[in-house]
């Protein structure tokens, strides 16, 4: 009964170790930019001094790498990395420039965020609605 288990055993910590794990996300900030509201590359250094590894910030090393090309910012992550760790810097950084009552952080795909513009048009059309009713 005791040899059976134990080949079983290390084929998961195998695939543990053998895993390379390799996230690719992106955040595409062309709104604000196209507004020149925004600065990418101010952004973009941002996340440098601020993203954590190993619990301690400006580890970066190779483990995480900030790229930039034109308005889009990517992050590639060689570690386990969240993207809503990544979502909680990006409002972090808004916040800090003063850009959160106009901007949010959405999901534009898998491992992808866009910056967008509250849509203030539809709280204006309610609004003339109200006063027509009345």
């Amino acid at each position: 009964p005791s040899p059976t288990p134990t080949p079983t055993m290390p084929a998961p910590s195998t695939k543990k170790s053998g895993k390379k794990v390799t996230q690719k996300f992106t955040i595409d900030c062309s709104k604000p930019v196209a507004d020149s509201i925004m600065d990418v590359a101010s952004f973009e250094k941002f996340l440098h001094d601020r993203i954590k590894v190993d619990n301690k910030t400006g580890n970066l090393g190779e483990k995480v790498v900030i790229s930039r090309e034109s308005n889009v910012v990517t992050v590639t992550a060689n570690i386990p990395f969240s993207k809503r760790y990544l979502k909680y810097l990006t409002k972090k950084y808004l916040k800090k420039q003063q850009l959160r009552d106009w901007l949010h952080v959405i999901a534009s795909g898998k491992n992808a965020y866009e910056l967008k513009y509250f849509n203030i048009a539809e709280d204006e059309e309610s609004g003339d609605e109200a006063e027509a009713d009345e």
